[in-house]
């Protein structure tokens, strides 16, 4: 996992602890609302690693790791689900094999990659996949530079009730870890502005969808990135941050062991007209105390009801 310089969030805003109060946490969608969950899974994919001390090429991510993953997912029980930093094909059938095998299965899928050839995103989802959007090519400026959006944007529309679509947008933004090509906070903000204004273009073609967006934004909440893919609060395009914490109230989703610093890198926004359809009380940060075999993310879990 790339590093990143984060800072430890200091307070939990009071509403949090009015959520927490309510909140349950089932394991299974109640009639009437399904579950999604986003999790980045650390590195699901073939890469440089050092085992028992020994560097080695194109090696898979360790057994206990991928282990720890299912077992989250097979609590958790989405009918949803949205993973960051997959590999190739091979790893995309790994991981729904292995979930099928555990008693989840997750038929439909997306992936898609931007610039980054190596971490792929995926959609898994229970229910149809409808319609397929995904961005692939988008590109910005920094100074003379042109530059890829590393993951791009993963845009798929689930059908989850016939007449009731959610269209659901991925995204793994720059991460923290400085990089000759450019300064990476304005990366991440050029990479906020493209996922903005694709949304931008889905809304103003229709506001009335039900518009969810989430994934590994690297950004913390006070950042810049964050305000951009938000928008502005009186705007009709307005993205509604959904509160998560987990039942201790703490909000943060990631931690990096090197720094021993804890942050919230992860998020979930959704448009005025899903808002009123999430379940704030069923919705949260899952809480593992050994997240960290599995993954140094948190997964984040959101439960909607279905409208009919």
């Amino acid at each position: 996992m790339e590093q990143r310089t984060t800072a430890r969030r200091a307070w939990v805003p009071a509403f949090f602890f009015i959520l927490i109060l309510g909140q349950v946490h089932g394991r299974d969608s109640e009639a009437g609302s399904f579950t999604f969950c986003a999790y980045n899974v650390r590195n699901w994919l073939k890469m440089e690693r050092f085992e028992r001390g020994r560097r080695k090429e194109a090696a898979g991510k360790p057994e206990e790791e991928k282990r720890r993953v299912i077992g989250t997912l097979v609590e958790i029980r989405p009918d949803v689900l949205g993973l960051c930093e997959v590999g190739d094909d091979q790893d995309v059938a790994e991981i729904r094999a292995r979930l099928k095998e555990a008693g989840l299965d997750l038929a439909h899928l997306e992936a898609c990659r931007g610039g980054d050839a190596t971490r792929r995103l995926v959609l898994l989802s229970r229910f149809p996949i409808v319609a397929r959007s995904s961005r692939t090519d988008l590109r910005y400026r920094i100074g003379g530079m042109t530059l890829p959006m590393q993951r791009g944007i993963l845009d798929a529309t689930v059908e989850v009730e016939a007449g009731f679509k959610v269209r659901f947008l991925g995204v793994h933004l720059k991460s923290m870890r400085e990089v000759p090509e450019a300064d990476q906070a304005l990366m991440r903000k050029n990479e906020a502005r493209l996922l903005r204004e694709h949304m931008d273009s889905i809304l103003a073609a229709d506001l009335k969808v039900k518009l969810l967006c989430y994934g590994d934004f690297n950004e913390h909440r006070n950042g810049t990135a964050i305000a951009t893919v938000m928008g502005g609060r009186s705007s009709p395009a307005f993205m509604a941050e959904v509160p998560l914490a987990d039942k201790h109230g703490q909000c943060w989703t990631h931690f990096w062991d090197a720094a021993d610093t804890y942050s919230r890198l992860d998020y979930v926004f959704c448009s005025r007209s899903l808002r009123p359809l999430v379940d704030t009380r069923r919705s949260r940060i899952h809480q593992d105390a050994e997240f960290d075999k599995a993954s140094d993310h948190r997964p984040v879990v959101v439960t909607l009801r279905i409208q009919r």
